[in-house]
């Protein structure tokens, strides 16, 4: 247990917080501190052909111990974290044996992670978590997944008698920030599916997740003198609210969850000549998607026409941008690459939690790209904030599902055919 916190703190002290705003890979300089200590890494822990290119971009393989055929496999995750919240000088703290209650991450300034509110905390009453000191977010998305990959790498070499074909691993640069994947060499990299390790707790498997799109939307007006404006100003901002007012109240990320898609602004600037709202599109059925992208589309057009005599020319304008669609159309031609993470679960006594992703993931990007990415969890909650804790017991059962996932791919029929005849009875 102590090599697993060894390393996954050695990785979370390293600040690789990514910066939308940039237009360099990686976003920050920071990240390649990481970058560089991991391919070392790899190098100590026996790896071959470790690469690193000029963007960040890290592969390594573990050959095969097998004279037969069997499929290069992959697992995938990024070194980056979010930066909706600070992730530089994390002090993480260890708590071993936890006993169910309250946590104070921080008593200076009262900061409590409290199972009354994260009730996820229950599942872990006598296991080992380690959290953050109140101040930063912890960096386990995804640090805890590269420390769990890095792990199992270095076990599946200490025992040789472990089977298993040749297996890739991959390291990203600014996941957080939705890059992830544009310049992961799919070619290069030379498996037939991967994983990503990028879940959140326990036996989450996930094949399924949003189509995205983000819109900004951009309302122009007239000042006048407020005293003289009658029939001449156009407020912009109430023009912006007119439009926000037409979408749908409960369909925000607050009122959803499941296959609910929805509509979420997170950004509004305004003054009486200009606003600019900025929202994300989300929704896991395309028809629908695509339905939600109109129903803006609708709404700019209905204020256009209010306004069209008035101004002369169109009040609203919106720029709607897809960002990256469900993978499950993907993955469902090849399910046989879930089904293999799934037993491997089973296998493990780990119930699998089969659901859509809430969100989106590298695997999205990279299965569009030619390589079906199915996501695995890696142990971690509460990400993106000072919340965040991961139990060492569930890095360690991620690590097993690894080299599981390893030893069925090298069987026969992937040892799937005892599932195949138990569905048919």
């Amino acid at each position: 247990m102590q090599d697993i916190i060894d390393r996954f703190i050695s990785y979370v002290t390293i600040d690789t917080e990514s910066d939308p705003n940039s237009e360099t890979t990686p976003s920050t300089e920071k990240q390649w501190i990481l970058a560089h200590k991991l391919v070392e890494e790899l190098k100590a822990i026996g790896m071959q052909d470790v690469t690193i290119d000029d963007k960040a971009y890290i592969m390594a393989t573990l050959p095969g111990n097998v004279d037969h055929e069997v499929p290069t496999i992959g697992f995938i995750s990024h070194f980056d974290t979010s930066p909706d919240f600070c992730g530089a000088n994390v002090k993480p703290q260890i708590l071993k044996d936890y006993d169910g209650k309250d946590i104070v991450l921080n008593a200076e300034q009262n900061i409590v992670l409290s199972p009354n509110y994260f009730k996820d905390l229950l599942q872990y009453k006598g296991q080992t978590l380690i959290t953050t000191d109140g101040t930063t977010l912890l960096g386990a998305d995804d640090k805890a997944g590269i420390t769990e990959i890095v792990t199992a790498m270095e076990y599946l070499i200490k025992n040789p008698d472990i089977k298993h074909g040749k297996i890739r691993i991959g390291f990203t640069p600014d996941e957080e920030i939705g890059r992830g994947a544009h310049h992961f060499d799919v070619e290069k990299f030379g498996a037939q599916w991967a994983y990503t390790m990028d879940g959140s707790q326990v036996g989450e498997l996930e094949y399924e997740n949003f189509n995205a799109a983000g819109a900004k939307i951009t309302f122009k007006g007239k000042s006048v003198h407020p005293g003289y404006a009658k029939g001449k100003m156009i407020n912009s901002m109430l023009v912006a609210n007119s439009f926000l007012n037409e979408l749908p109240s409960d369909e925000v990320p607050e009122k959803t969850k499941g296959y609910q898609g929805f509509y979420h602004v997170h950004h509004v600037t305004g003054s009486i000549e200009e606003t600019i709202v900025e929202l994300i599109i989300r929704d896991h059925n395309r028809k629908k998607f695509e339905k939600r992208k109109e129903k803006i589309n609708k709404i700019v057009r209905k204020i256009n026409k209010q306004y069209a005599k008035q101004l002369g020319e169109d009040i609203v304008i919106a720029e709607i941008k897809d960002q990256y669609y469900n993978m499950k159309e993907k993955v469902l031609p090849v399910k046989h690459i879930v089904d293999i993470a799934e037993k491997a679960m089973r296998d493990l006594k780990i119930k699998p939690i089969i659901k859509p992703i809430r969100g989106g993931t590298d695997g999205s990007q990279l299965s569009y790209m030619g390589l079906p990415c199915p996501n695995i969890f890696a142990g971690g909650h509460n990400f993106h904030g000072k919340y965040e804790y991961v139990p060492v017991e569930s890095m360690q059962k991620a690590v097993s599902v690894i080299v599981k996932i390893a030893e069925l791919t090298a069987l026969p029929d992937y040892g799937l055919e005892d599932t195949k005849t138990k569905k048919r009875k």
